[in-house]
């Protein structure tokens, strides 16, 4: 049975921006480009309204940014994915964005092909974000010695299993990937990350993967 277009709002303070991604990603047949909004509060409205799918959110915009749209999107009911779309991979921003629950950030000179697929990816409700951007973004990720050592007292909880999925959350591993390296099935996977996140009070599959770097799991 075809499946529903994923349904998605772009949000950038640039029109030119908006109308290029919304050109790109309307070429698919299952992916329908529903609004567009130029700042956080016409994003946060634009989510209430049609309840899409996906947010492809900029970050740096006047009034209210993406970062307060974020925090104000993911305390809706049953809210979207939320991706972040940024210009420099190195972004401060982008940090604080995924600790406010996006699921991931693309880059926007982000190739149109890699675009529609990553839209896709993130709607199934995957992590959008190559591992050495990763990296370079957790070093600017500094914090207090308390935080660190709370979150590492949680990592040491997980049993070995656990462990090695939460690993390959940390680069970014799909399902299907983590799956074919364990050697299990991908509702096994699907079900040790489930209670990866509720045993690390994670948000979403991203956050965890922040915290395999963090714990040292991941080479950085």
């Amino acid at each position: 049975m075809k499946r529903e277009p994923t349904r998605v709002v772009v949000v950038d303070d640039e029109p030119m921006v908006c109308a290029h991604l919304s050109t790109i990603l309307g070429s698919c047949d299952d992916i329908e480009v529903i609004d567009q909004a130029h700042d956080g509060a016409a994003a946060v409205e634009a989510v209430v309204r049609h309840r899409p799918d996906v947010v492809l959110m900029d970050l740096r915009m006047p009034g209210v940014d993406g970062l307060t749209a974020i925090e104000r999107i993911n305390t809706l009911p049953d809210p979207p994915v939320v991706v972040v779309l940024t210009t420099f991979d190195a972004d401060r921003y982008v940090i604080r964005a995924l600790r406010a629950g996006a699921a991931g950030f693309l880059l926007k000179s982000t190739p149109p092909e890699d675009l529609t697929e990553l839209v896709r990816v993130a709607a199934d409700g995957h992590t959008v974000m190559s591992s050495a951007t990763t990296r370079r973004l957790l070093t600017l990720a500094t914090g207090r010695e308390t935080e660190r050592d709370r979150r590492l007292a949680l990592v040491a909880q997980l049993t070995e299993r656990e462990a090695e999925v939460l690993a390959c959350l940390g680069e970014g591993l799909s399902n299907a990937k983590i799956a074919w390296r364990l050697h299990l099935s991908e509702a096994t996977v699907k079900s040790y990350v489930s209670r990866l996140l509720v045993k690390l009070q994670c948000a979403n599959r991203t956050q965890a993967g922040l915290l395999a770097y963090e714990a040292g799991l991941v080479a950085r």
